[in-house]
């Protein structure tokens, strides 16, 4: 799939469909604060070998999930015009990709997770000249999935876990030596949905 299909199909179901959210994300996050509104930038980057799609794998170090594949976000601040903005702050602050280089084009179903936050995933384009820059403190290893690898759903299978002492499932999908699942593994699930709609 490449660019121009890509929007073809996102914008045209844009309308019309709503992908479903994960029960597991929902029936876990039963806090009594109020959640906190974060957002994540699912990037797409055209290769001369098609679509691929960017990846984190967050530091070790990180109170929130630490070592898990993610993308790209964080919390929203007041100082963000919105959450797209918060996508796009994050994303340079995180991996060094200029927010003038990302082309947003919209956004999925928001997430609630189990650390407390409800999480607006957009989809943009990053311009194919851009040149990751690492911010140590936040990202481990930054890595690029080829699309068609994302978009198969064969290549996801449904696990189960235990939280608040619930059995719950999330979806999982191992490439090479990286393991993505859990919200990042939903938007990817919901994204097909999306595209299938």
């Amino acid at each position: 799939m490449n660019r121009q299909r890509f929007l073809n199909r996102f914008i045209l179901q844009q309308a019309t469909s709503s992908a479903p959210v994960s029960h597991y994300l929902h029936s876990i996050n039963k806090h009594q604060q109020p959640l906190k509104k974060a957002a994540v930038l699912m990037p797409l980057i055209q290769r001369e070998n098609g679509l691929h799609m960017i990846f984190t794998q967050r530091a070790l170090h990180l109170k929130h999930h630490p070592g898990q594949v993610s993308f790209p976000g964080g919390r929203y601040e007041l100082s963000d015009d919105s959450l797209a903005s918060t996508a796009l702050r994050e994303t340079q602050e995180e991996i060094g990709i200029e927010q003038d280089n990302i082309q947003l084009v919209g956004s999925l179903p928001s997430l609630t997770t189990n650390s407390g936050y409800h999480v607006t995933p957009f989809i943009g384009f990053v311009n194919s000249t851009e040149q990751v820059i690492i911010d140590r403190s936040e990202v481990k290893v930054c890595f690029e999935v080829p699309f068609s690898y994302v978009l198969d759903s064969n290549n996801f299978s449904k696990q189960y876990l235990v939280a608040n002492r619930q059995r719950h499932f999330t979806y999982c999908c191992a490439y090479q030596n990286h393991l993505i699942w859990g919200a990042t593994a939903q938007m990817i699930i919901n994204l097909q949905h999306h595209l299938k709609a």
